[in-house]
């Protein structure tokens, strides 16, 4: 049996704006931090942070679709952290190739060349928000999650999305790749349910986040039509604060709070997963 003890924490996208809060919290709370992210520099730059604030951090530039600079990554955090004991899949996102310009279609749009439409939705883009979501977890999980087996403790968080619950309109590979982010995490718990292994899913509601900042707001900062339509969807009536997700965070990679919690997907939405409409 793995008798590592250790609090070795890789966290992928780990620059983003929830990700790099997910690492502070986790650094405060004693966790040691591998912080992945394509933007090598963006990841240096938050463990500098955390350790001149006391904590311990590398940063690592890395992509989450090449499993050989993953590998080659895995030993390097081996060797300056230790075997990883907890695994946040954070990397992922949408892409404006994979993106419809209208939410409805409209007979004739199709003899629109100025529109992206579903029937000519870019299909590189379409792959790449796929891959980068799905298998941006599955590819990281293969070569960190074998440090686990066996290790008590020891626990997965893969980020979902309200879009795995209802797909929104115009970001169909996105909805798509989130959903299947979620069932995947649900096989996961149950394929390594007798390893020691927990496997969770966050599925935060609406925060805004540098990917998400241009669709939500104007250049000149009032909000656009769609910021309007999702806080009018959102029974409390506004976007998250990326801190409001950490209590449910550490509850699921909690050993002893959530020792017998594995395949769910948690909602942090402020109500958008139950609001009907009327």
């Amino acid at each position: 049996m793995n008798t590592n003890n250790s609090r070795v924490c890789v966290i992928t996208g780990a620059a983003g704006v929830l990700c790099s809060t997910f690492a502070r919290a986790l650094a405060a709370d004693g966790w040691q931090l591998a912080l992945l992210d394509l933007n090598g520099d963006a990841a240096k730059a938050l463990a500098d942070e955390i350790t001149a604030a006391g904590g311990t951090a590398r940063g690592y530039a890395v992509s989450v679709l090449d499993k050989a600079a993953l590998e080659a990554t895995h030993a390097a955090v081996t060797a300056d952290l230790g075997p990883a004991t907890l695994l946040i899949n954070g990397a992922g996102g949408n892409n404006p190739r994979a993106t419809t310009t209208k939410e409805y279609f409209t007979p004739g749009d199709e003899a629109d060349s100025d529109l992206t439409t579903f029937f000519n939705l870019n299909e590189a883009g379409f792959d790449f928000v796929f891959d980068l979501n799905i298998k941006g977890t599955l590819l990281p999980t293969q070569v960190f999650a074998a440090d686990m087996i066996g290790c008590e403790g020891c626990c997965i968080i893969n980020i979902s999305s309200m879009n795995a619950f209802r797909p929104l309109t115009k970001i169909p590979a996105y909805s798509a790749a989130k959903s299947a982010v979620s069932n995947f995490t649900q096989w996961l718990a149950v394929h390594f349910a007798g390893t020691g292994i927990r496997v969770n899913a966050i599925a935060p509601g609406f925060f805004v986040t540098a990917q998400n900042k241009a669709l939500l707001f104007n250049e000149d900062g009032t909000p656009t039509p769609r910021t309007g339509k999702i806080l009018a969807a959102t029974p409390m009536g506004r976007f998250g604060k990326p801190e409001e997700l950490l209590g449910t965070l550490r509850w699921l990679v909690d050993a002893e709070a959530a020792s017998f919690v594995t395949g769910i997907v948690v909602p942090v939405d402020g109500g958008f997963s139950a609001y009907s409409g009327v």
